[in-house]
């Protein structure tokens, strides 16, 4: 089998589902299994919510209305994840 048939199509859910993933990793927020990997990193999590915004902005048009409600549900949440945690991270910083 040729390496690149065992990666699947990527399609638009598969790719704003990676970068949403990037984002909630960076907000510390890993699967199950992997807390100890957990690390806060607001500028990765910003950065890969900046490109979420980005493909949002730049495939508008030329989604279907299940991409266009993915894509909203998760600017949604990694924007209000990320104001929890820097909210969190400014609190823990300030009792220290």
């Amino acid at each position: 089998m040729d390496e690149t048939e065992s990666f699947s199509k990527i399609d638009l859910t598969t790719f704003v589902l990676s970068i949403s993933s990037a984002a909630f990793m960076g907000l510390g927020i890993v699967p199950p299994g992997m807390e100890a990997e957990a690390k806060v990193d607001l500028g990765l999590a910003k950065q890969n919510i900046d490109l979420l915004e980005l493909m949002y902005e730049k495939t508008k048009g030329n989604r279907t209305s299940e991409e266009d409600r993915l894509i909203e549900q998760l600017l949604f949440e990694t924007r209000m994840r990320f104001i929890e945690t820097q909210n969190r991270e400014k609190k823990l910083g300030s009792n220290q």
